[in-house]
């Protein structure tokens, strides 16, 4: 919808959901939801809208791809409410998450980096578990503690094929050898950015069959331009929201 509308002008819930391709359904929503400053009403009962409440809409829709539906929302809310110091922390909080996931693309970047050219082989079936005696063998815990998650979590990514432990032969304990340390430091940072185990899950094997960069080459790609989108998104968001706190004066 533009925004040549008149001061003073009257919207009808249509009039605002036809701009958008939304439902008028989703204005009355957004409006108990707190998205939407309070209708007007008519004699009749009927809601009633202005630019104003098309000035948020439009700073809502915009605010969504960079910063989620839910944020958005408290975002909308919290300036709706006169609380405006509010809104400005959830958007500095959401800048500080994007540039968190940036930092971790780095880490994984940099995890990549540092893979050798070869791994060791991968244990065959029936093949005796290596002893504990060799360099850089971990036990559960402290790798869990050193990554920052639960051991149930490293016994979740076990059953998804991400890590694959040998069994001390004396105590049946789960060794960690380094290039499992390497596969579950990047199960950990690809977790971080969103992705789902079943996609991890190739990905790791071609690492470890392949012994270099290139199996995650072109998802670390897709990776950045979606951070790249996300930070174009909050700009736009930031430009509308600007707008429309003008308008409200």
């Amino acid at each position: 919808m533009g925004r040549n509308l008149q001061n003073g002008e009257r919207l009808r819930p249509v009039d605002l959901a036809r701009g958008h391709g939304l439902s008028t359904q989703a204005i009355r929503n957004y409006e108990e939801a707190g998205i939407l400053p309070a209708a007007g009403r008519t004699p009749h009962g009927y809601r009633t809208y202005t630019s104003l409440h098309a000035g948020a809409l439009r700073a809502f829709l915009a605010l969504v791809p960079g910063h989620g539906h839910q944020t958005a929302t408290s975002i909308m809310r919290a300036v709706n409410q006169g609380a405006v110091d509010e809104a400005f922390r959830l958007i500095d909080e959401s800048h500080a998450q994007l540039l968190d996931d940036r930092r971790t693309v780095q880490a994984v970047e940099s995890a990549l980096r540092d893979l050798e050219p070869t791994t060791a082989p991968d244990p065959g079936v029936g093949s005796e578990p290596a002893p504990v005696s060799g360099p850089g063998g971990t036990f559960i815990g402290p790798l869990a503690g050193k990554l920052g998650i639960r051991p149930a979590t490293l016994r979740k990514w076990e059953r998804a094929g991400l890590v694959r432990p040998c069994r001390d032969p004396r105590t049946g304990y789960r060794v960690y050898d380094e290039a499992d340390v390497r596969d579950a430091r990047l199960a950990h940072q690809l977790r971080r950015g969103g992705y789902l185990l079943e996609q991890i899950a190739p990905l790791i094997a071609q690492v470890r069959a392949a012994g270099g960069l290139e199996p995650l080459e072109a998802a670390l790609c897709d990776w950045h331009g979606r951070l790249s989108a996300r930070g174009r998104a909050m700009l736009t968001g930031a430009a509308e929201l600007e707008a429309y706190l003008r308008e409200r004066g």
